[in-house]
């Protein structure tokens, strides 16, 4: 077998370059811009949000989806492990059901929930997020590990091999680029979902997005969500060169 991540770099790649590239240069210098936007929207007094710097927002914004996806990621992974071992496989309707509950709900509905019990800021956002972005893991993670062969987990078992050397060397190696597909989808869900948090008092990217929606400032909205758009769609790219890596050929 070889490893599709040995062919040459794609035209991909060079796109995922250039929009980092972007996106670096967006959140460090988006003051300057200030022209561009004062004669697109000539009526404002302010056209490039200053309260705080893009940097910061970015970075607390990145901070939302690191710590939830951190956790979505431990809790699927380990659930759908879990449902696919001899013990638990009794557990995969409810566990599967419980995961799919999390995003039944939407974000807005589980701030209104956790906020009278955590408070503003940080932590209702980051109880949103992880909920949110639960289901895609699990299920992955179950799909990934149920295409195993099991010719090769009896050839596994034939040579000796005990159950954990069995899940580390032959399951998820060969499920990893499914389970891989699955944080993929709950990082770009979370990445996008971050804004909401600004509406309880998160510092996120959402934080332009929602002064601009008040404020009826259509440059501070066009900000926020070209930097969202920005980092959802390089971490998207990011994500497909990372399976690339686990896709194996003939």
């Amino acid at each position: 077998m070889r490893v599709a991540a040995l062919k040459r770099p794609t035209s991909r790649d060079g796109l995922l370059v250039a929009l980092s590239v972007l996106l670096v240069m967006l959140v460090l210098f988006m003051e300057e811009l200030a022209p561009l936007f004062q004669a697109l929207f000539p009526d404002l007094s302010n056209p490039v949000y200053r309260r705080e710097s893009f940097l910061q927002l970015t970075l607390d914004h990145l901070l939302l989806v690191l710590v939830s996806s951190l956790i979505s990621v431990s809790v699927g992974v380990g659930a759908g492990l879990f449902v696919t071992r001899r013990s638990g496989r009794e557990f995969e309707p409810m566990v599967s059901s419980l995961a799919a509950i999390g995003q039944t709900f939407p974000p807005a509905a589980v701030l209104a929930i956790v906020v009278p019990l955590a408070g503003f800021g940080f932590v209702p956002t980051i109880v949103a997020l992880t909920l949110y972005g639960l289901l895609p893991v699990v299920q992955n993670t179950i799909a990934g590990l149920g295409t195993v062969p099991p010719g090769t987990l009896e050839a596994a078992r034939g040579i000796g091999m005990t159950r954990g050397q069995i899940l580390r060397r032959v399951e998820l190696p060969m499920a990893m680029r499914v389970i891989i597909a699955g944080v993929r989808v709950s990082v770009i869900i979370n990445i996008g979902t971050a804004t909401i948090g600004s509406t309880v008092g998160a510092q996120s990217l959402g934080t332009p997005i929602i002064a601009g929606l008040v404020g009826n400032n259509i440059a501070y909205v066009i900000q926020g969500a070209v930097l969202v758009g920005l980092l959802a769609i390089v971490s998207d790219l990011m994500f497909e060169r990372l399976e690339r890596r686990f896709t194996f050929g003939d």
